[in-house]
Formats: C-alpha cells, structure tokens, sequence
C-alpha cells in the first residue's frame, strides 16, 4: 500500500530491526500513522527522492528526558519515517500537529493526517518527535512503549453471510474494473449504489440536493 501512495518516483527503503520488542496498539491505527506519514513525505518530494521506513529498540534514560520535556524513561520499539524531500521550516514545525493546520496549497491537505498520527501516539503512550531542516529532508520518529510477554492472539469473527443493507452509497474509484467490481458487490448484497469516477464528479454529487447517500466509499489516492 505504501509503494502505491508515494509513486514510482520515489524509491522505498525498509529497514526493519531483528528482534524488536512488542508493543501493545491496535494494527489498524499503526496502518494509519504509516500511511499518513508516508503521504507527508510524499508531498515533501514532488519531483521524486527516498523514503526511508526503520524499526529499531531503544532505551530512553534519564538525561535524555531531561532535555525532552514529554519523554519518559523506558524502552520503546521507534519507527522511524524519513525522507530527503524539501524539509521544513522550524515556525511550521511548532504547529505541525495541530488540527487543520497545513503548509500544503489549497486543496491539496486538510490538516488531520498529522494531528491524528499524534493523537494515535499519545494514546498509546508513546511520544513523537520530528527532525527537518529545508532543502535536505524531514525525519518522524514514533517512540512506542514495550511491553513484556508474548502477543495475544485476536480471535476471529466468523460471519455466515456477507452483510446486506438497502441503503445508497456513493461509489468513487478511478479504476474502472475495480469500480465496476465493487459496484457489482455492493448491488448483490442489496445495496443501491451511485458511481463517480473522479474526485470532481463525487464533488459535484455531493453538492446536488438531489442525490442522497448513506455511506461514502472512496479509493485512498486518485488521478485528478
């Protein structure tokens, strides 16, 4: 998934540690701080460069909290996100994570992507930090907490049928086998459903008083 947000442009390197501790967080927010992460950086190199995803174990000891007001003391599993794209200037830095703050062009960001990656971190009690300087590239550094034993095993939920509904969901996918086949899916299983093959038609719908839908499904990333 993340070869396809970044593009053929930009060369994907993964460096993942041997034997890295466990850490207790749900899969799913890891997907999302990854892949907000990884479009960050994708923004950052419009004309192509490198990305950089690491894992590593870390010890954070007394003096290193001392000059890092948020840290604790601990060992902590690091992800680490970089890539050598335009960097940032220490000003947007100080307002990185807030909500709905972007440095990107109009339309081009909402401002969540970075204030939900920290807002997953926190939850999980770990803290992040960003490195950047401009015009050599910007580094992300998510400290999660180990923790002791072995991982638990989620237990699956078997389904005797795939679900089925009758409500209206507005169908935006660019791909047209992938659209057509969703589409197809969705309609057995009684779903009544409107097709956009672009943002700008979805847009349009959306604005029409006259279509109504419960549920927008959408692809992650789209030809404009």
């Amino acid at each position: 998934m993340v070869k396809r947000l970044i593009g053929e442009d930009i060369e994907l390197v993964f460096i993942a540690a041997q034997e890295l501790e466990h850490i207790k967080v749900d899969p799913h927010q890891m997907e999302q701080v990854l892949i907000n992460l990884a479009i960050n950086a994708r923004d950052a190199m419009p004309d192509g460069g490198k990305l950089i995803i690491e894992t590593s174990n870390v010890k954070i000891d007394e003096t290193y909290t001392s000059e890092h007001l948020e840290t604790k003391t601990g060992t902590y599993v690091l992800l680490t996100v970089s890539d050598n794209g335009a960097g940032m200037s220490s000003e947007i830095k100080e307002h990185l994570f807030e909500p709905f703050f972007t440095s990107k062009a109009k339309g081009k960001g909402t401002g969540l992507g970075l204030s939900t990656v920290y807002g997953i971190v926190k939850q999980n009690g770990g803290f992040i930090e960003v490195h950047s300087e401009i015009g050599v590239g910007t580094s992300f550094k998510v400290y999660l907490p180990r923790v002791a034993g072995k991982a638990e095993s989620l237990e699956k939920k078997v389904f005797p049928s795939l679900p089925t509904g009758s409500e209206t969901i507005l169908l935006v996918e660019d791909e047209e086998m992938v659209r057509n086949l969703a589409e197809r899916l969705l309609q057995r299983q009684g779903y009544q459903v409107i097709v956009a093959e672009d943002p700008g038609q979805a847009c349009r719908l959306a604005e029409d008083p006259a279509v109504q839908f419960d549920l927008l499904l959408t692809d992650v990333i789209m030809r404009t």
